[in-house]
Order: structure tokens, then C-alpha cells, then sequence
């Protein structure tokens, strides 16, 4: 009851008249940037990032809350209508949403987007205020050993599942991490890789590098691949649902968010496994199997569903932990960094307004969603025939303008130029974004919470070490030395469902026009993932 309690009074922050309007824009805003052509959600947050730096934190934080939702179905839209997925974790929405959107029924594929999402995210932030109190209180006892090693496991499992191999995604966590080392040394005082350049003494402002990887390194990388010819944008009615639309919808939209939930609030999850998961499970499920491939709703309702629900899920470990699990999270995590506020254990107990506020804001955040969007589909439609000489050229200019306005350092722009196009080559060879952030991030806080383990131990090896670590240490092992025992692993063992998951990522990528996607490499990135899951012979 103490959850309900506190969530009552979060609701008390969030209802106010001022942070309703920035709920209001922070929807607004984030559904109108999402919804262009190459923008995901995490882009649409870092490009949006600078915007709250006059804001108090709460408001802030709630104006984020409004983006977060905002940009997820933006890029729900650009799915449905460009068959263009924003992240990888939307490939499944494109498949069957840009089907029944050229079958005339794109209003409904959006209907049931926006719907799904609203039910899978109300649910989910339902279930993130019961769990994440407890999980704060767990973690209040958790040693810095502890915190040294489940802070590996996150480093390990986001760089073994992510990217087209396990060494590109080690290369951009040290990429991350030399980043994160920039600055004084706060035990012995002196400057690491400044190489002589004062500015660089303090270290470099998350907010540079998150806006620099994401919004500069993917508008150089989408300028670089434009095609010249026009987008074919499929007109949009007002998004309805019939009864028949509905009664093949609830149930997808429940079980979505039963799959998406789970594997958001563990720290090393993620939003694509589970809408793969979820797209198989409808298509076995479903009494209208031969439309699966030409339009079946279903195949909207339960993935956006599951996406959703992961997101919500995936403030779990950010609240409690600090770990973000996704390039979202990340970036939210950078917000609240830049604002003094660390998020872990004790935020629950030192910032109860704050926190609570925030989870409140969701529930807010997501209603204003769907009431928003619904009727605006048609001009979010419009808005995807920009022509994307000035789109990209519109975020270069604000990326900048935020950059500079962050701490009014001309320098910093310098900054954000290198980081942006250390962005671009990282795409450019297959190296993905997310662990990169993730070590700029995390990367001090490990190396503070293992020289405390050693500090206590007065230097002795054996203080990294205590039961829960080394469980942790355990799972690391495992994760690292997985595709060496799946050789010698029955291939009966590993689920159907994810055989017949790796083969729809295979038509995802060859048969659906996806390989036009600024996000081509999220995809090739989502079927590795199925691939190490598939116990082939050998071919992985």
C-alpha cells in the first residue's frame, strides 16, 4: 500500500497545471520529431535533450517523460507508413503495419499502435511503481563488489548481444569507457587523456556526447545514404478501429505486455528479442494465419504492445540501479545525470517527490498520447514529406544550438563535432551506439565502486568477491562463453519459437524492403541476436 501512497502523491506533483503543460509538450513535441523520416526515439530524446535545461528537474524530467512516449510512436508511424523503423526494436511493426497500411488500412494499423501502446504502457508503469520500491530496497544492501559486478554484467551482456559481432561491440564499450576516463582522476587528482587542453579537464558533458553519437553521428549517416527520388507517403483517415479490429486486438495488446515487461526490467534487456518473440507467438496464436505476411493486425498490436511495456519496464533498472538497458534509457539517464541526480538506491528515499512525480508523469504522458495522436494522425502524415535536405540540416542546427547552450563553451561544439563524427564511423563499420553511451555513462561509476571494494579490502583481489558477485560473476562467464556450449548443446533445447523467429527476421530483412531502413544495421543487429539464439550446426 505504501506504493499506492506514494504514487498518489506523485500524481499531486504531476497534476499541477504547469507540469500537465509540459506533459503536454513533451508529447507533442517528441510525437512530431519521431515521426520523421530516420529519427528514433533515442535521437528524438538526445535532440530534444537541451530544451529542459531552464526547467526545474521535476519538470524537466516530466517534459522527458511526454518525449519518451511521444518519440516511440513517431516511430511507430514512420514503421507503419515508410516501412522505415526507427530502432530495431520497430522491424517487427514495419512487416505487418506498412502491409496493411498499402492495403488501405493504415489508419488502423496506427489505431491499434497507439492503442496497444497505451494499454501495454499503463499496465507496465502500473507494475514499475509496485516492483521498483522493492528492488530500491534490495539494492540498498547491495556492497560496492556487488555493484562492480552487476555493472560488468550490464557492460558484458549490452556488447554481446548487440552489434553484427562480440568484438565490435567490446570496441565501441572501450570507446565508451576511454571517453568516460576523460578528466581529473578523482582519487589522485591528475588529468587523464587531456591531452594538455584545459577544457577538457572537467570532463565532457553527457549531454555532448549523447546529442554528438546519436542526433549528429545518425543525421551525417542518414545525409550520407539519402535517395534521391521523393517518399511515397501513404495517406492516413482518421485512425478508427471496427469491433472485428478490436476483438483481434485486446488479446495481443495483454500478451505483449506480459512478454515486454520481464525482459525490460532486467538489467541487461531490451526491446527486440521480445517483439520477435511477440510476432511469432501472434502468428501461432492466431485464427487468421494466412494474413500474416499481407496485413494482420495482430501482428501490430502485440509487438507495439511489447515495445511499450519493455520501455516501462526498462526504468526499472534506471530508477533502482542506474543501468540503462536501451539507447532510450541511456539518454534519459544523461538528463537526469545533468541535473546533479544520481539515480540508484537511494533515489527512492532521497528524491521521493521527484521519482514519484516522474512515475505519475507516465501515466499522464500516455494518456495525453492517445488523445493527442489519434486525431493528428493525418498531420503527422504531412509532416513525413519535409524534404530531407532541410530535416537533417534542421537537427544539425539544433544539436548545435543545444550543445552550446548546455554550458555556453564554444568549445563544446568543437566537441560535439569530433563526437558526431565518431558517431558516423561507428556506423559506418558496424559498431553500435548504445554500448558506447553506455561506458561514457557508467564507466566512472564502476571504476568508483571497484576502487571502493578494494579500498575496503585494502587492495586485496579477494574483496571483489562476496556471494551475490560472485553469481554475477558466474552469469558474466556464461553470457562470455556461450557460443563456445551451444556447440555442445542438443539442438532440440533451444525453443521452436525462436527457430521460427530467426526465420522472420530473415524475411523482415530480405523480403520487406527493410534494407532501404536508415536503420539497416539495427536490423542485421536484431536477427544476429536470433541467430546466437538459433543452435545451427555451426553457421550461427
Amino acid at each position: 500500500m505504501d506504493a499506492f501512497t506514494e504514487l498518489i502523491g506523485g500524481f499531486g506533483t504531476a497534476l499541477t497545471p504547469t507540469n500537465l503543460l509540459y506533459a503536454f509538450i513533451g508529447v507533442l513535441l517528441g510525437t512530431a520529431i519521431g515521426v520523421l523520416p530516420g529519427i528514433g526515439p533515442a535521437m528524438t530524446v538526445a535532440l530534444l535533450l537541451p530544451l529542459t535545461r531552464g526547467l526545474d528537474v521535476t519538470g524537466a524530467l516530466i517534459m522527458f517523460a511526454g518525449i519518451y512516449y511521444g518519440g516511440m510512436y513517431g516511430g511507430s508511424t514512420t514503421s507503419i507508413l515508410l516501412n522505415t523503423p526507427g530502432e530495431s526494436a520497430s522491424v517487427v511493426t514495419a512487416v505487418e503495419g506498412n502491409k496493411m497500411a498499402r492495403s488501405g488500412r493504415a489508419a488502423q494499423a496506427l489505431a491499434t499502435a497507439a492503442i496497444g501502446s497505451f494499454v501495454a504502457g499503463t499496465i507496465a508503469t502500473l507494475l514499475l511503481a509496485l516492483v521498483a520500491p522493492t528492488v530500491a530496497d534490495l539494492a540498498v544492501e547491495v556492497s560496492p563488489a556487488d555493484n562492480f559486478a552487476i555493472m560488468l554484467l550490464a557492460f558484458i551482456a549490452v556488447t554481446s548481444v548487440l552489434g553484427s559481432s562480440r568484438i565490435r561491440g567490446l570496441a565501441a564499450l572501450g570507446i565508451g569507457l576511454a571517453i568516460g576516463l576523460i578528466g581529473i582522476d578523482p582519487t589522485s587528482g591528475q588529468q587523464r587523456l587531456t591531452f594538455g587542453i584545459g577544457e577538457l579537464a572537467e570532463g565532457i558533458d553527457v549531454v555532448v556526447v549523447a546529442v554528438g553519437l546519436f542526433a549528429v553521428g545518425e543525421a551525417l549517416w542518414t545525409a550520407a545514404h539519402l535517395r534521391r527520388k521523393p517518399i511515397d507517403v501513404i495517406p492516413v483517415g482518421n485512425p478508427r478501429m471496427s469491433r472485428s479490429d478490436f476483438q483481434r486486438s485486446w488479446k495481443p495488446w495483454l500478451r505483449g505486455t506480459a512478454i515486454g515487461f520481464p525482459f525490460g526490467a532486467v538489467p541487461a534487456g531490451g526491446a527486440e528479442i521480445p517483439t520477435f518473440l511477440s510476432y511469432v507467438t501472434e502468428k501461432r496464436l492466431s485464427k487468421h494465419k494466412e494474413e500474416f505476411g499481407h496485413g494482420a493486425i495482430e501482428g501490430v498490436a502485440g509487438p507495439e504492445a511489447t515495445n511499450n511495456a519493455s520501455a516501462a519496464g526498462g526504468l526499472v533498472p534506471l530508477l533502482t540501479l542506474g543501468i540503462p538497458t536501451t539507447a532510450t534509457a541511456a539518454v534519459m539517464l544523461a538528463a537526469i545525470q545533468s541535473y546533479g541526480i544520481e539515480p540508484g538506491p537511494q533515489l527512492f528515499d532521497n528524491e521521493p517527490e521527484l521519482v514519484w512525480g516522474l512515475i505519475a508523469s507516465l501515466f499522464i504522458g500516455n494518456a495525453v498520447l492517445l488523445l493527442l495522436n489519434l486525431p493528428l494522425a493525418p498531420v503527422w502524415a504531412r509532416l513525413l514529406r519535409i524534404p530531407r535536405s532541410y530535416l537533417y540540416a534542421g537537427i544539425l542546427f539544433f544539436s548545435s544550438l543545444g550543445a552550446y547552450a548546455s554550458n555556453a563553451n564554444t568549445f563544446d561544439l568543437f566537441l560535439l563535432l569530433a563526437i558526431g563524427a565518431l558517431g558516423f564511423m561507428m556506423r559506418r563499420y558496424g559498431l553500435p551506439i548504445l554500448p558506447a553511451i553506455i561506458g561514457v555513462i557508467l564507466g566512472p561509476f564502476a571504476e568508483q565502486e571497484l576502487r571502493q571494494a578494494l579500498q575496503i579490502s585494502n587492495g586485496a583481489v579477494s574483496g571483489l568477491f562476496d556471494p551475490m558477485s560472485v553469481v554475477v560473476y558466474a552469469i558474466v562467464a556464461l553470457i562470455m562463453l556461450w557460443p563456445l556450449v551451444r556447440r555442445f548443446v542438443p539442438r532440440k533445447v533451444v525453443p521452436s519459437v525462436l527457430e521460427e523467429a530467426t526465420h522472420e527476421i530473415e524475411e523482415a530483412h530480405h523480403h520487406h524492403g527493410l534494407t532501404d531502413s536508415v536503420s539497416v544495421a539495427g536490423t542485421t543487429e536484431a536477427r544476429r541476436r536470433f541467430d546466437r539464439a538459433h543452435d545451427t550446426e555451426g553457421d550461427g
